[in-house]
């Protein structure tokens, strides 16, 4: 779809809600400037933006859904990160700190490196919103787009985040491939810095615990803005590496007042001048504190301001850290919290245990076991109240402090903490299964585990959209197994990790598929149970040869056959047919045989045809390895009527491409490429980009040796597209034979 599109389907939905473009902007908070291009067709927004219009339009899921596909196009031709929070449009005070960072400036233009740190001070003193708005106000001059984390530095419920980790979210969003990301923190850095070296880049690293969780992150390119948010003065970085440093005091008086007058209305402030003073001393002049205070005083607008100073000095702030206690801003938050809604305020607690760091309305709305419209509103309450805030995606993002202090609450009240987390882990295996069929459309696929109740099921209906709703839960799956640590919740972590192996395997990220099976295989250990053991060895395998790391696989095969003799008929097959890939990827070809033929002996005991015929072409893979060309044949051709049958087109095209390997060996070149014609068809028909390359390459090779140059060339190149759409590193290989190929009658390319 196109803006035009998207705009009509606006205006429409704005018409039927009965809005003039005045009231929508009012209602949404976006201008009415831009509601207005939109409409005409001439901008679209961004998700963050769309989100809040869909709910000032309260709109239904399906209406929802129509415009979020309309506004795709916008937000998929990205091509540089703009990762940084929305500026404060009540911005105010703070005058000569910008006039300081202001000076800074000119060292940017000049052509120097800058790193403002200290942006320090206490929580809550708004180094975070100062930082924002610098950030914004000096984004036009950084064409290559700003990178933003919070890095936790300081958050009571968990450990300051790995610049590894940092460094991986970084990378991936300059666009580089899951597979070319290096596993250790020094070598990500390295790569960062040559990707920005000649960049012009905003780096926001904000909430940071010390000098060495920042160091890493540093960009190389003198024409990078690097800010930076901590609670410590961060002297190390101006030590060794030239930061400036800025330390940022809470507001002034005349400072706080403004702020306080800009959230509830001058007028309200000038009626009760002595009230507001006092408010803002009660709330130490922290900006945090203030605009907590000033978002409730918003829902109560009759309520005169000196009520508030009353409660408020009932319950004195205690501190905001265990090394200074000035300024804790807990009464502030049970102010805010008191004043929401009974359902809204259970919400909160159960968001708070949510343990990402953006959730989305799904998520939060499975937590809570409440259906989409009552999340939707809640959520719109708590963000009305500064309880949250949303990302640039839409997602909901709960500051460190708030997430604390609505964990307290959730054990005071004495909520089911282990039902909110079995819901959400059962909202990240359910939607994962769903979008797995989608994605797989073998027959043979188990049917789908019911969820339990309360968890939300997310319509997922083609491949766009369920990659899209893998990428906006990733980083929630990862948080999740390592956070989740209940012990009652083992057995859902070892689902997880199997239900979004699928994705994983299809788009290339090996990586993240190392990192969650290590952490399911302990759980599997821990529940001492041999079919999950097993499976995330044989997964864990895969994605450890994937990345190059074969060798590292004994350890994995050493496990799967120690639980051989604990397993029924059909675990005993699919371990052994694990154990025959891993060693073929080893190249240990015999032993592969050895298992495969093991595999396919207890297949032939079992009621599923499918397996065996999968297996039988296993075999004959394993048996062209090793030069057995005529049995490779036999074995494959006996697998293609089972498979024909059951209409299973990928494991088809597997052995169309077996035979057509075997009969290229045996120098039966036209034969061959008609099979690997074949193959390619299939692979095509179920959307598998990574065995598509793969043929491909045996494609190329045997045209090379037909003298067909030109074809090989063009079969290379295709394969190379496709492996860079998923991020897989024998991208690099087949463009080296691309570019090499040259007509060799009777000579094969390299395997």
């Amino acid at each position: 779809m196109d803006k035009g599109v998207f705009g009509r389907l606006l205006r429409e939905a704005r018409q039927r809600s009965l809005l003039t473009l005045e009231s929508l902007a009012d209602a949404s908070g976006v201008s009415v400037r831009a509601i207005s291009d939109m409409e005409r067709g001439r901008s679209l927004p961004r998700q963050a933006t769309l989100a809040e219009l869909m709910d000032a339009l309260e709109l239904g899921e399906e209406e929802r859904r129509r415009l979020v596909q309309a506004a795709a196009p916008g937000r998929r031709t990205a091509q540089v990160p703009q990762q940084l929070p929305p500026d404060l449009a009540v911005f105010r005070g703070r005058q000569d700190t910008l006039s300081a960072v202001q000076d800074l400036g000119a060292r940017i233009t000049a052509g120097s490196h800058v790193v403002i740190s200290a942006i320090g001070g206490m929580a809550g003193v708004g180094k975070t919103t100062l930082a924002v708005h610098w950030a914004h106000r000096v984004a036009d001059r950084f064409p290559d787009g700003q990178l933003y984390v919070n890095l936790r530095g300081f958050e009571d419920s968990g450990s300051p985040l790995d610049p590894g980790e940092v460094l991986g979210r970084f990378l991936s969003a300059l666009g580089v491939p899951s597979s070319d990301i290096p596993p250790g923190t020094r070598e990500r850095s390295t790569v960062f810095r040559e990707r920005t070296a000649a960049a012009r880049l905003i780096v926001l690293l904000d909430n940071a615990r010390d000098a060495e969780q920042v160091r890493p992150l540093l960009p190389a390119s003198a024409g990078c803005l690097t800010l930076i948010t901590s609670r410590n003065q961060l002297s190390g970085l101006a030590a060794t590496d030239g930061a400036t440093l800025i330390g940022l005091d809470v507001w002034s008086q005349e400072e706080a007042v403004a702020g306080l007058a800009a959230r509830i209305g001058e007028e309200r402030c000038a009626a009760e001048p002595g009230a507001a003073a006092r408010l803002v001393g009660l709330c130490g002049y922290l900006p945090l504190a203030v605009a907590v205070m000033a978002a409730q005083l918003s829902a109560a607008p009759r309520m005169p301001l000196q009520v508030a100073v009353r409660e408020l000095k009932a319950s004195r702030l205690d501190a905001l850290s265990a090394d200074d206690r000035r300024g804790d801003v807990r009464a502030v938050f049970s102010w805010s919290y008191r004043a929401l809604t009974p359902g809204a305020a259970r919400f909160f607690r159960l968001l708070s245990l949510h343990p990402g760091p953006a959730a989305s309305a799904e998520a939060a709305a499975s937590l809570a076991a409440v259906g989409m419209a009552e999340a939707r509103r809640h959520l719109r309450e708590l963000t009305a109240a500064s309880l949250l805030s949303r990302d640039a995606d839409g997602r909901y993002i709960l500051h460190d402090l708030v997430r604390a202090y609505g964990g307290e609450l959730c054990a005071r009240q004495e909520d089911d903490r282990h039902g909110a987390e079995t819901r959400l882990l059962d909202y990240l295996s359910h939607n994962a299964r769903t979008a797995a069929r989608v994605l797989d459309t073998r027959p043979g696929r188990k049917a789908a585990r019911p969820p339990v109740p309360g968890v939300v099921r997310v319509a997922i209906d083609d491949r766009t959209e369920a990659l899209d709703w893998y990428r906006q839960e990733e980083t929630t799956v990862m948080a999740a197994l390592t956070a989740l640590d209940d012990p009652r919740l083992l057995r859902q972590r070892t689902h997880l990790t199997a239900d979004w192996v699928g994705y994983f395997s299809f788009t290339g990220r090996w990586a993240e598929e190392v990192s969650t099976k290590r952490v399911a295989l302990q759980a599997a250990l821990a529940l001492d149970d041999p079919a999950a053991i097993t499976g995330n060895c044989a997964s864990l395998a895969r994605a450890l040869a994937e990345t190059g790391q074969a060798g590292e696989a004994d350890e994995q095969v050493d496990l799967m056959l120690g639980q051989l003799h604990r397993l029924g008929p059909a675990e005993r097959a699919a371990t052994e047919r694990s154990v025959g890939w891993v060693r073929g990827r080893q190249g240990r070809h015999e032993e592969a045989l050895h298992h495969a033929r093991r595999a396919l002996a207890l297949y032939r005991t079992l009621p599923e045809r499918n397996e065996v015929a999968r297996e039988l072409n296993a075999v004959g893979w394993y048996l062209a390895l090793l030069g057995r060309y005529e049995e490779a044949i036999a074995m494959c051709e006996e697998a293609l009527p089972i498979l024909q049958g059951n209409g299973n087109l990928r494991n088809e095209a597997a052995t169309w491409d077996s035979i057509g390997y075997a009969q290229h060996r045996l120098g039966d070149l036209d034969a061959a490429v008609e099979n690997y014609r074949k193959s390619l068809k299939l692979y095509g028909e179920v959307l598998d980009g990574y065995n598509q390359a793969e043929v491909l390459d045996h494609l190329a090779s045997a045209q090379l040796e037909l003298g067909d140059a030109e074809a090989a060339r063009a079969s290379w190149t295709r394969a190379v597209e496709l492996l860079q759409e998923i991020g897989s590193p024998r991208a690099a290989r087949m463009r080296e034979r691309a570019e090499s190929a040259v007509s060799q009658p009777g000579e094969a390319a390299a395997g």
